[in-house]
């Protein structure tokens, strides 16, 4: 891979959710080679995510402009410079005329598959797949545990998605949060922790009356997202949306249970030993017959009932916890 003094370009997803299922080629660089350098593009949405990389010279990020100008922007302040390896996870054209000893850029290859197996295929890692990992820093860290200070269990949910196709309903999301925390469940007496961002509002506000204000966590729209990140470090459980939070909950290690319906899983479940995927009772082909475009204002989730969700959460912690109880007995 690269070398020791290497100056790496790493030109990262659009969308929050690719750019943490790549987001482990970073870390197998910096693991292969402490000491590269690294230049790091993103949008809006993404760049923040690469912030506290070790070895970061610049962070670029992107604003997407008409006729594609910001990647002329980009050109311009990239294309003169030598490197020793770009990665492009954008598949963009730009990659291919910047001098670079060694590129690879994104393409979809024979066959399909995960998109931390896609990502890892660019550096030939597929055979062993680097697990997703975002870099915090101490005072993020600090900051987490204020954030989460206080009694445990903590149930994370994420109500929210980028399309309303996607989106279960939040009054089931409060029904299972209620359940869970309540007298005789998983995570009884524990706190709801509520994730989301700014466009979220609303729809968590049915979610966040599962718990009253002494066990309650609200992270919707007032926290950046590494400290969202880390902040879910320390969770018991979370419960969402297949979406960028659902996989950021799974890269920091959280038990996590993904809520699938117009979404492929087996490109997109979040990635992880105590991770879950639970759908209705139709496949992804099949809602894909039903809206080819997957673009219809409808929401696709409405087979997917409460008492599934509660099941598979409740299986999930009864599996963590026998786990444990194990650990503990060696």
């Amino acid at each position: 891979m690269a070398g020791q003094s290497s100056l790496i370009l790493f030109i990262a997803a659009s969308r929050i959710g690719d750019a943490v299922l790549s987001s482990g080629l970073v870390k197998a660089l910096i693991d292969e080679a402490p000491h590269a350098r690294f230049t790091i593009v993103g949008g809006p949405l993404t760049a923040p995510l690469f912030a506290e990389t070790p070895g970061l010279d610049d962070l670029i990020v992107m604003e997407k402009r008409p006729l594609g100008r910001h990647w002329l922007d980009l050109w311009r302040r990239v294309g003169k410079r030598r490197w020793d390896l770009v990665i492009d996870l954008r598949g963009s054209p730009i990659s291919g005329f910047l001098k670079a000893e060694r590129r690879a850029a994104y393409g979809r290859g024979p066959t399909r598959a995960h998109k931390v197996i896609e990502a890892a295929r660019l550096l030939n890692l597929q055979n062993s797949p680097p697990a997703p990992h975002i870099f915090t820093s101490p005072g993020i860290e600090l900051r987490a545990d204020a954030i989460t200070a206080g009694k445990r269990p903590i149930l994370a949910i994420a109500p929210g998605a980028n399309w309303v196709g996607k989106a279960w309903p939040p009054d089931r999301f409060a029904l299972v949060a209620k359940c869970l925390l309540g007298p005789g469940g998983g995570l009884a007496g524990g706190r709801l922790m509520v994730v989301g961002g700014t466009d979220d509002q609303r729809i968590a506000e049915t979610v966040k009356a599962a718990a009253p204000d002494s066990r309650r966590i609200d992270l919707v729209g007032g926290e950046d997202l590494l400290t969202c990140y880390a902040a879910l470090k320390r969770v018991d459980l979370f419960i969402g949306n297949d979406s960028g939070l659902m996989h950021l909950a799974a890269a920091a290690g959280a038990p996590t249970l993904g809520l699938f319906g117009p979404s492929n899983d087996d490109l997109y479940a979040p990635w992880g030993g105590h991770c879950r995927v639970v759908r209705g009772g139709r496949s992804f082909d099949q809602l894909k017959r039903l809206d080819p475009g997957l673009r219809r204002p409808v929401c696709h989730m409405s087979d997917l009932p409460a008492e599934a969700v509660l099941a598979a959460a409740s299986s999930l912690i009864g599996e963590i916890a026998s786990e444990q109880l194990h650990a503990r007995r060696l």
